[in-house]
């Protein structure tokens, strides 16, 4: 596993975002859990605290001493190797220890990881730090869709920062088409560098060619769906999904608000008018596949659209790594909300691949050809959830950049979507 040239420095810049991130936050803001599937920020920062204790500071000596032990289960996530856990949906009534603990808890083990991170490591070390900083940035963009659920219960419609100021975007209309060659590609993260074990063994895979849109779906493009009745027409929907719509009594993407014939979209800014040019987020899988069956239908003289598989996907993103047009907006840029693609963006490169928005597939969460989880209990980080998960591919505007990368997979159920997660159509060629 490749680690970052300075350990100790990026140690030290990842946990200062982390305490950057819930600087703004007061006691109350980082105390309540609003849905069984979201986490309050204190139990974040106690979480990830826990995680370097727990695999890298804990097993190097016979004599550690943890800061205290009830916090082995209490903030154990999902690890039985480890242990017992508090149960999920509980994590808000934890209100002791208090933030203020949960802060020297973090003092005291960044200050025996600095001693750790001062002398030469074995591999083994290395790795698990490294592992921990990748987990932390998770968690980053955790604490972030967490808290914009939490403040959307708030009727007050709270901002957690100020919106930046307008940019120009671009005008294109409907998708504009960027032919992909198909034929054998090779997908996967290589051997060398880090990646999750799920992202492994790197592998071929034969793809007929196809298309995929220039750019991701835009929440005017949304609006267009909802305006024909998306919502309420069974023919767009997976029949798990029509019973989701109904039950759930579904009507937009999660944090639209309708007054005055006109929607708003509430964010970490607070609320804000829609932006017809910016990605549309916060939408499940069941509302993304059910758009590009509705789109193909007003398009029938083409060829049908949906969503691309993951293998799709990361075939035309890894030749764009590299290419600022693929490139969209990510934690470090503070827009904290999906942004429309710059007005000078021109030409067929595809744009906003990484960054924005996640990007929902046709692909469900399984184990590549060869899969092997790690060994020990972060053996669990991965495997044990794949099932009854779809992928999502390219981050968002709340994904650290030096987190992300081409083969990277994420995964939720079908139903989720408070996470910033959107879509890009694909067609097969013709």
């Amino acid at each position: 596993m490749q680690h970052p040239p300075d350990l100790a420095a990026a140690y030290a810049a990842v946990r200062a975002r982390t305490e950057a991130l819930a600087a703004p936050l007061s006691e109350a803001d980082c105390q309540v859990q609003s849905m069984p599937d979201a986490s309050p920020v204190k139990w974040h920062l106690a979480h990830t605290t826990w995680f370097f204790e727990t695999f890298v500071l804990a097993p190097r000596s016979p004599a550690f001493q943890p800061f205290d032990a009830a916090f082995r289960v209490l903030f154990n996530s999902y690890y039985n190797g480890v242990g017992a856990q508090h149960p999920r949906a509980r994590r808000g009534l934890i209100t002791r220890p208090d933030l203020a603990t949960v802060r020297r808890w973090r003092q005291v083990v960044d200050a025996q990881m600095a001693e750790l991170l001062a002398r030469p490591l074995p591999p083994d070390v290395s790795d698990l730090v490294t592992l921990g900083l990748q987990h932390e940035q998770q968690h980053q963009e955790l604490i972030l869709t967490d808290l914009l659920h939490l403040l959307s219960c708030n009727p007050l419609a709270p901002v957690y920062r100020p919106a930046p100021a307008a940019v120009a975007s671009s005008t294109e209309g409907g998708p504009v088409w960027v032919a992909q060659p198909g034929g054998l590609v090779t997908i996967g993260a290589p051997d060398t560098g880090f990646a999750f074990d799920n992202e492994r063994p790197r592998h071929p895979v034969w793809l007929a060619p196809y298309a995929l849109a220039r750019r991701p779906v835009s929440q005017g493009d949304w609006a267009a769906f909802i305006a024909d009745g998306g919502y309420t027409d069974a023919r767009w929907w997976m029949a798990a999904g029509w019973d989701w719509v109904r039950s759930q009594q579904i009507t937009a993407p999660a944090y639209w608000r309708e007054g005055d014939g006109r929607w708003q979209v509430f964010g970490l800014h607070g609320l804000q008018p829609l932006r017809t040019d910016a990605p549309v987020s916060h939408v499940s899988w069941y509302e993304a596949d059910a758009y590009a069956r509705w789109y193909a239908a007003q398009h029938p003289d083409a060829p049908p659209t949906r969503l691309p598989t993951e293998t799709e996907w990361e075939a035309a993103a890894h030749p764009l790594a590299e290419v600022a047009l693929a490139h969209g907006n990510f934690l470090e840029s503070d827009a904290l909300q999906p942004m429309p693609t710059s007005a000078d963006a021109a030409g067929d490169t595809l744009q906003q691949l990484l960054g924005d928005v996640w990007e929902w597939t046709a692909s469900p969460y399984t184990a590549y050809p060869g899969f092997r989880p790690w060994a020990g209990a972060v053996g669990e980080y991965n495997g044990k959830f794949m099932v009854n998960q779809m992928v999502l591919r390219g981050g968002s505007c709340a994904t650290p950049c030096s987190h992300i990368r081409t083969s990277y997979r994420n995964f939720f159920p079908t139903d989720a979507r408070w996470q910033f997660s959107g879509l890009r159509l694909a067609r097969d060629a013709g």
